[in-house]
């Protein structure tokens, strides 16, 4: 059986928004957004958007978020920036999704930056600009949030706007790894099954594919069976490799149907 490594395809992760806890009532928090409480106008975007605590209303976020954004809130301008960018309340309007990464970004929010980064990375609502998408993916990383690694390591594989760095990729995809990127999680991985820019080590990539799947990244798990079904960097299990398999292809993987489809007949 050959084996595959799977690199995630280049910037493959989306866009996304943070989760807050809610320790106040609804009624609390509207009264403290009347009050123009920044803070408590966002908290309660949150319950709209996901109909948390109130019935769902996109519409009644996108308010809600925009007196948040108004108000100084960092947060509130990205969540209301992922709205527009997505169409969801509000008529789509990239641009001025990319008006609001831009002010969440300069007030500090780190997963702001990562969304501009992205697009100015595509092109969308702006210009095309590697080296701009370069520059945010950067400050992103640097503000702590992982995402914003992986793209910044993504981006030196393929030299995408960058000179390719196989050292500065493992750097990143370690710290994106390390910060709870699965992506990040399963790059570090291929790099070290297949010893690029880092001594090979398959047992390492084995526990790097594990971490990956464990979090829910499909060309983790599917990775992960192909070591189990050669052996790879662990003890030939073809039981667990047919597990795996099958786990991603209940994920629509056209890949993991093949590989479950051949274990299940007993090729080899």
């Amino acid at each position: 059986m050959n084996s595959i490594s799977k690199w995630l395809p280049l910037i493959a992760i989306g866009i996304v928004g943070l989760p807050v806890a809610h320790g106040q009532s609804v009624k609390q928090l509207e009264t403290a957004c009347a009050r123009g409480d920044a803070r408590g106008c966002f908290t309660l975007g949150v319950m709209y958007e996901k109909g948390e605590g109130v019935q769902q209303d996109k519409f009644k976020a996108v308010e809600l978020y925009t007196k948040a954004c108004n108000g100084g809130n960092a947060i509130g301008c990205r969540k209301l920036g992922l709205m527009y960018s997505k169409g969801e309340g509000v008529r789509q309007d990239k641009v001025k999704a990319v008006e609001l990464y831009a002010k969440a970004c300069d007030g500090g929010d780190a997963i702001g930056c990562n969304n501009l980064g992205l697009m100015y990375e595509k092109g969308g609502g702006v210009e095309q600009d590697k080296s701009k998408a370069f520059e945010l993916f950067t400050k992103a990383c640097n503000g702590g949030h992982a995402m914003g690694c992986f793209n910044l390591g993504a981006m030196y594989i393929g030299g995408d706007g960058v000179q390719q760095y196989r050292f500065k990729e493992l750097e990143l995809f370690t710290k994106a790894c390390d910060g709870g990127d699965a992506g990040g999680c399963l790059n570090l991985g291929v790099m070290y099954y297949k010893g690029v820019g880092v001594g090979q080590d398959k047992s390492k990539a084995v526990a790097l594919y594990t971490k990956a799947c464990d979090a829910g990244n499909v060309p983790g798990c599917l990775n992960l069976g192909l070591m189990y079904a050669k052996g790879e960097g662990v003890r030939q299990d073809r039981n667990r490799a047919m597990e795996l398999f099958g786990k991603v292809c209940d994920l629509r993987d056209e890949d993991g149907c093949k590989w479950y489809a051949r274990m299940k007949s007993g090729a080899r």
